[in-house]
């Protein structure tokens, strides 16, 4: 359930119009509701209260500091994939003890700053970052934590781009070679074997390639605690998908009673990753339709929102439901609804029935509360939107617009070229 309903034919968020919002705030603007992203959390995390668990929010799919802190107060840790993104969970209040690292290319100074903060592990994915951490951990004269992240060859079943844990990802190391990078491991004397960590995408509709990923990692745990290894973390990472457009993903619910069912034999500490299954559905991008013109093959629909400020659908041709925020007697057409940036893929949907839409319309583009603003870009010298978060009847800009003078802030030309 979310929080985004129409009343009297008008779209409000919680008890505010989302009218009022664009009359003060402007177009385009992303717009989050408090009420659905603490219930995403709470139906998640209480799916598992079976198992030991800590449930790290995936960082990556919404970074902003008050969203961050919602999910702190709720008892969340998180996953991070980079020193920013460590930065700004800190600077939101987390627990370090809460703190994972993934990500495949972590540079020392990263690496550093996480031991500092004495985070609870890195998610190392080759054999030099984990010689790298090592070497870091000794020069700091500190102690690093640390479970491989296993790539057990898995199809998520899920978009090309976004799938981790087959043979052919980046990601992580093959699972056939795993024993032997542990054992690497239990040989470097700056290094803590705390946990096995795997994550084999996003955006995942079905419950079987969890089930099997566990599978596997359940008999990797067996073999490395005949080695004498302590194995207190198993971090089963996220992906769980939403629904966009006609996907059917499981339940938080009925993915926790896998993994329950699959897990009564493994005496760890679950870790969960989710981000998208929380985030997802609790925002929107709300933006107004600038022109719209016709040519003898298409109806085109150019709204303020661009690919840089929404680039899943040009990355990945993904689907985001849109509506226009006042509901009216509408003829429907198909239309492209498209951006002012200067690409031909710069679009939010392609052939696309819609309700006809005219000048000045205000227009919802659901579901884009993750991976939308913290993928944005000021491509086309274009300010970042703001963020706005709702909470029962007052709205707050969480992250102000952007100026001109934003766009050229750390810039300077130098004194030969004057």
């Amino acid at each position: 359930m979310n929080y985004f309903e129409y009343r009297e034919n008008e779209l409000w968020c919680e008890e505010v119009p989302v009218t009022d919002i664009a009359e003060q705030v402007g177009t385009p603007f992303y717009l989050y509701s408090v009420r659905t992203l603490k219930r995403h959390f709470d139906v998640f995390d209480s799916a598992f209260s079976a198992l030991p668990h800590i449930v790290c929010f995936s960082v990556k799919a919404n970074s902003n500091l008050a969203i961050l802190k919602i999910f702190i107060n709720e008892g969340a840790g998180v996953d991070i994939v980079s020193g920013g993104e460590l930065y700004r969970s800190l600077r939101a209040g987390v627990d370090p003890e809460k703190v994972v690292y993934s990500g495949v290319g972590k540079r020392e100074d990263e690496i550093r700053l996480a031991l500092e903060s004495d985070i609870l592990m890195f998610n190392v994915e080759s054999s030099q970052e984990l010689e790298v951490i090592n070497s870091c951990a000794e020069a700091m004269k500190k102690r690093a934590r640390i479970s491989l992240r296993v790539n057990p060859d898995v199809d998520p079943l899920t978009h090309p781009h976004i799938s981790t844990g087959l043979k052919k990802n980046k990601f992580g190391i093959d699972i056939e070679r795993s024993l032997d990078e542990y054992r690497r491991a239990m040989k470097l004397k700056y290094v803590d074997i705390v946990g096995v960590d795997c994550h084999i995408g996003s955006q995942i509709t079905e419950v079987s390639p969890f089930a099997d990923a566990l599978d596997r990692l359940k008999e990797l745990i067996v073999l490395l605690r005949r080695d004498g290894l302590e194995i207190q973390y198993l971090d089963l990472g996220g992906g769980l998908g939403i629904s966009y457009d006609q996907e059917t993903p499981p339940h938080p619910e009925e993915y926790a009673k896998v993994i329950i069912d699959k897990s009564k034999d493994i005496d760890c500490i679950f870790i969960l990753e989710p981000g998208r299954v929380i985030v997802g559905n609790a925002g929107i991008l709300v933006s107004r339709v600038l022109y719209t013109k016709h040519n003898s093959e298409k109806n085109f629909v150019i709204v303020d929102a661009g690919m840089n400020d929404l680039i899943r659908p040009s990355l990945y041709d993904s689907y985001h439901h849109i509506q226009p925020v006042i509901q009216e007697e509408r003829e429907t057409y198909v239309a492209d609804v498209v951006g002012p940036i200067c690409e031909s893929g710069d679009y939010i949907a392609k052939d696309r029935v819609i309700p006809e839409l005219k000048r000045g319309d205000l227009v919802a583009v659901m579901s884009s509360g993750a991976y939308s603003f913290s993928m944005s870009s000021n491509y086309n010298s274009r300010p970042r939107v703001p963020e706005v978060l709702v909470k029962d009847g007052q709205f707050y800009i969480i992250k102000r617009r952007e100026t001109y003078e934003d766009l050229v802030r750390g810039e300077s030309v130098p004194n030969i070229l004057l």
